[in-house]
């Protein structure tokens, strides 16, 4: 292994600090709702974005900033989403500016977000009078203060690193992530902010990016909804002292994109795990398919079953549900020879072979889809290809949580 966890998230690498203070957005004093992230030099940068075509403002001033590649500081609100308001695009460069004076940077070096309720102007007013606490709040320290501040229905905070040895130097990668309901894979995650101290070409950054992405977050479905702020952006700075990464080809390339697939991934799982009400990480590892798309199809179209969702949220081995997600996903298989197991800490369990139920105990089947991971393994016999999607369970509190979230 090649890569290592570590504490530290955003800051771990060198020449970052973060930040995460309450401005006044979001109604609850207690909760911090404004977060800044920023290197102590200039960055190479990259970004994925929602394919939704409805765009929050704050991504179309972030892509319109990095067209250059370069990036040095994140200014990011929740409660707001400022997506669908005439004024987005407007605000959504004042707090560049607003970032930017604070700083002293050039606000096209800003990455800007924001999260929260959509169609609600954003009270610009309230980030520029916290603009000098916020900035007083960055540390080195600052990560975990940063990743609650840009939460809104997590529950759990997203503040992860991992690290990694290029040329004989250590290299670390940090990130901050939020995201619990309107995950839908389609693109990179809900939010993440990812840093690095590698020194790594704006080409070899962006598709290492995209690698991860691919894998990770875009394999995520929580409940169907794509959102309109979804935004994935790195920043690397370079002063770990590493040899460049100049390609996308090479050992060291290798190297680092094996390690921000793996922080992404165990961020992708925790995002899962963390969905709106959920009680239960569902993850859908499909094998034997004809081909890699077919294989992503597959397992996508498990996890995103609303009625295989709802089922494990029963504990009940309802393996149909998982055939009949298969057959409308549009891989192409044969379903005369789909076999169907479950598995979780509490052991594996046969249910189906060559697309037909087989004997098994419901009730080892139900202890066993009692635990709060569930893995269901879907094998197609098509072929050698493989993937891997993440999920969670459909429970009553996603509807109570999503019935009321404007107020």
């Amino acid at each position: 292994m090649q890569y290592q966890f570590v504490g530290g998230g955003v800051t771990a690498p060198k020449g970052y600090e973060a930040g995460g203070i309450h401005c006044g957005i979001r109604r609850n004093a207690s909760k911090p709702d404004l977060a800044m992230i920023v290197s102590g030099v200039p960055c190479t940068a990259a970004a994925v974005y929602t394919k939704n075509l409805v765009k929050s403002a704050p991504i179309l001033v972030t892509r319109e900033n990095l067209k250059d590649g370069r990036a040095q500081a994140v200014i990011c609100n929740s409660g707001i989403a400022n997506a669908c308001v005439a004024d987005g695009v407007e605000k959504a460069k004042k707090m560049c500016r607003i970032a930017a004076k604070e700083l002293g940077l050039n606000p096209g070096d800003v990455i800007v977000a924001s999260t929260g309720v959509i169609g609600q102007p954003l009270p610009i007013e309230a980030i520029e009078n916290a603009a000098p606490a916020l900035a007083e709040s960055l540390s080195e320290s600052g990560s975990e203060n940063a990743a609650r501040a840009i939460m809104t229905t997590d529950t759990v905070v997203k503040n992860f690193a991992v690290s990694c040895t290029l040329g004989g130097r250590e290299v670390k990668i940090g990130c901050i992530a939020k995201g619990s309901g309107m995950i839908h894979p389609n693109m990179g995650t809900m939010l993440c902010f990812i840093t690095t101290d590698a020194a790594i070409s704006q080409k070899a950054l962006d598709a290492a990016l995209r690698r991860a992405v691919d894998v990770s977050f875009n394999m995520i479905s929580i409940d169907g909804d794509t959102s309109t702020n979804d935004t994935c952006a790195i920043l690397a700075n370079g002063l770990a002292g590493n040899a460049e990464i100049a390609g996308t080809e090479g050992p060291d390339f290798e190297t680092f994109a094996e390690a921000l697939t793996q922080l992404c991934l165990k961020t992708a799982r925790t995002l899962a795990k963390d969905g709106e009400g959920a009680s239960r990480l569902l993850v859908c590892e499909v094998t034997g398919a004809k081909d890699r798309e077919n294989a992503r199809k597959a397992a996508k179209g498990v996890i995103h079953s609303t009625l295989f969702k709802a089922a494990m949220f029963g504990a009940d081995a309802n393996w149909g549900r998982v055939l009949c997600a298969v057959g409308y996903s549009g891989a192409e298989t044969d379903v005369s020879k789909i076999g169907v197991s479950f598995s979780s800490k509490a052991g594996e369990i046969a249910v189906c072979r060559n697309g037909f139920g087989i004997p098994f105990s419901e009730e080892k089947a139900k202890k066993l889809l009692s635990e709060d991971e569930i893995t269901v393994h879907v094998s197609l016999g098509d072929g050698q290809a493989s993937a891997t999607a993440f999920g969670c369970d459909l429970t009553y509190d996603y509807v109570k949580i999503n019935g009321d979230y404007r107020s």
